[in-house]
């Protein structure tokens, strides 16, 4: 415990910093300065420059709960570290931006829109081939970053998204499946290298309060699935201050006059995380080329990231968002190029509840509409974003890895003088465009949607109220498009596949094709399929087909059954003949059945092993 002499002497410097504000101002603050370091002292005068006396209006005399006093100026001087320019400069932004959006002001004032240029790929053409190949060729060059930091809760399913089976069949998670991708990837990138040194391939977790310890438990559970520990880098981002009004008042937890209430930044923090970490002047030192960002629950996206990186490799892009069509006004951004009249530009991504009056605003009547293609002509964006290393340090070196905010109050009326409950602001991984200079070269990559987007973020639910034709994004339509590509991926090798049967699980209709399910050590792209499946080869459609190891042949397979391939890796395993059982079969359960587990009940369905047939 500090001596009388030592807060004496901290009293008086805390008086001497802060002496020229108004005591009246924060009289309760003033009182209980001796039983703060000096660098709390130096937060508690800041706060009170920005005008945020009212956090301490009800703080009793010394003497009355003086820890919790202090863990206040603990949690304030986390906020102040974490955020780009600290709290000072948080609550800056947050007065404008309110101030914007208390006035109604349109960000994409003074803009107009048009369609960005940009690669559209067709699986399977030979131009999609020779893109992938150039992809692989740089997968040794490149770090791979998952954004990860969030809950299930919203699906209904109380786990961390990333532990949720991706597909029932064999039951790997999302992480599994991103693991053993990216690994395969890099001996796929070693082979070709032919002589390079092999490179372990990095790969970051951007992680949060909510899923750091559990995402941690996860890999260390399960050997972090087979990559090295030591190439797995988990950054935590953490929360902000909420708003309490226009002024940007920072608001106090409603239980805790001690804390002040925080909310998630939003999935733009990665770039400040990395930024800071120093990872990124790492990677550059050690000749990495590019960062692949991708998110927590899309079961399909690395059967399009060699072809997307090869588009960045071949056009030099610093900036490539991947991208699927998208209906007109669908529930997605666009990828949008925006031109002022002075002709500055950029092309990012504009949500769809601002692209349709955006394009009205500008000269186009119909809004978001389709084209002759059936499609908007502008991209929809996915969140998965190839940046060019170099190009990318540059720029956060411009702006400290700070990503342009946004904020969304709740007003109680029209009047726009109270919010319902706190706000805050927010940042989005894809925004970071917005401060490219016009000389940056941004482009998109878009594929075909049932290769690369099948997002798992509705609970059953809501799953169940998205009109008829478009996409649920459900844990049960998540699970069938797995199925529903690695089928169209084999048709296109020339595997005949039975059509899908229609089934509704959870109020909600999907494609039941065959179980076709391959490890990513298997085929990472489509030559890789091709060379390993000849001859005439037939599925049917209640069949079941895992392929678990890396050298397995398929020829002249007629499979009306299960089939589970458990090969070791060296060995070269040829399988042919008929192959007929009674298979896995998919058995419509009801949700609402508490003894069966969360991530089966949020599909609808089960998988019932009656009989298969297993090769070692």
């Amino acid at each position: 415990m500090a001596s009388p002499l030592i807060n004496t002497t901290i009293n008086k410097l805390a008086n001497a910093q802060i002496n020229h504000l108004s005591t009246s101002s924060s009289p309760n603050l003033h009182k209980n300065l001796s039983i703060f370091s000096p660098d709390h002292v130096e937060l508690a005068k800041m706060l009170v420059e920005m005008e945020q006396g009212h956090l301490f209006q009800d703080w009793p005399d010394p003497g009355v709960d003086d820890h919790h006093k202090v863990s206040f100026f603990d949690q304030v001087a986390v906020l102040n570290s974490s955020y780009p320019g600290g709290l000072k400069s948080y609550i800056k932004t947050a007065r404008e931006l309110l101030a914007d959006s208390k006035a109604g002001k349109n960000p994409f004032d003074g803009f107009k829109p048009s369609v960005p240029s940009g690669e559209v790929l067709t699986f399977g053409d030979d131009n999609f081939i020779k893109y992938e190949e150039t992809g692989v060729t740089q997968v040794q060059n490149a770090a791979f970053v998952l954004v990860a930091g969030g809950l299930g809760e919203r699906l209904g399913y109380n786990g961390i998204k990333v532990a949720l089976p991706m597909e029932t069949t064999t039951g790997a998670c999302f992480l599994q499946h991103y693991i053993e991708s990216v690994l395969s990837l890099s001996e796929a990138s070693y082979k070709q290298a032919q002589g390079e040194c092999k490179r372990d391939v990095p790969f970051v977790i951007m992680t949060s309060d909510d899923t750091h310890a559990r995402t941690l438990q996860l890999l260390e559970s399960n050997s972090y699935f087979g990559m090295k520990s030591t190439q797995v880098k988990l950054l935590k981002q953490e929360k902000v201050a909420c708003l309490a009004d226009n002024d940007a008042r920072l608001a106090l937890d409603p239980k805790n006059k001690y804390r002040i209430q925080t909310k998630p930044h939003g999935h733009g923090d990665v770039h400040s995380l990395l930024y800071s970490s120093g990872l990124l002047k790492e990677w550059k030192k050690a000749g990495l080329r590019w960062v692949l960002f991708f998110q927590d629950t899309n079961g399909l996206l690395f059967k399009a990231i060699p072809a997307a990186l090869g588009v960045s490799a071949t056009k030099n892009y610093h900036v490539n968002s991947l991208s699927v069509p998208r209906k007109a006004k669908e529930a997605i951004g666009g990828i949008t190029k925006l031109t002022r009249a002075d002709g500055r530009e950029m092309v990012i991504n504009v949500e769809y509840n601002q692209l349709d009056p955006l394009l009205r605003a500008t000269g186009h009547p119909d809004g978001d509409a389709n084209c002759e293609t059936g499609y908007s002509p502008y991209p929809g964006n996915i969140n998965q974003l190839i940046l060019e290393l170099g190009s990318y340090i540059d720029e956060l070196s411009k702006t400290g890895g700070a990503i342009q905010e946004f904020v969304n109050p709740k007003y109680k009326d029209s009047t726009k003088t109270v919010f319902k409950s706190s706000t805050r602001l927010e940042c989005m991984m894809q925004d970071y465009p917005k401060t490219l200079s016009p000389s940056a070269r941004v482009g998109f990559t878009v594929t075909d949607p049932w290769l690369a987007y099948a997002p798992v973020k509705n609970n059953p639910e809501d799953a169940a109220k998205v009109p008829k034709g478009n996409p649920y994004h459900s844990a049960t339509s998540g699970e069938t498009a797995v199925y529903r590509s690695n089928c169209m991926i084999l048709r296109k090798a020339g595997v005949k596949i039975d059509d899908p049967v229609k089934e509704v699980f959870n109020g909600q209709e999907v494609e039941v094709w065959a179980r076709v399910v391959w490890k990513p050590k298997w085929a990472v792209t489509f030559a890789d399929v091709k060379r390993k499946v000849s001859g005439n080869n037939f599925v049917s459609q209640k069949s079941t087909l895992v392929i678990k190891g890396s050298n397995v042949i398929i020829q002249d397979l007629s499979l009306d059954g299960a089939l589970i391939i458990n090969s070791v890796d060296d060995a070269e395993v040829k399988v042919g003949g008929l192959v007929q059982n009674k298979g896995w079969a998919v058995e419509s359960i009801d949700k609402d059945n508490t003894a069966l587990p969360e991530e089966v009940r949020i599909r609808g369905f089960k998988i019932n092993k009656m009989e298969q047939l297993e090769k070692p």
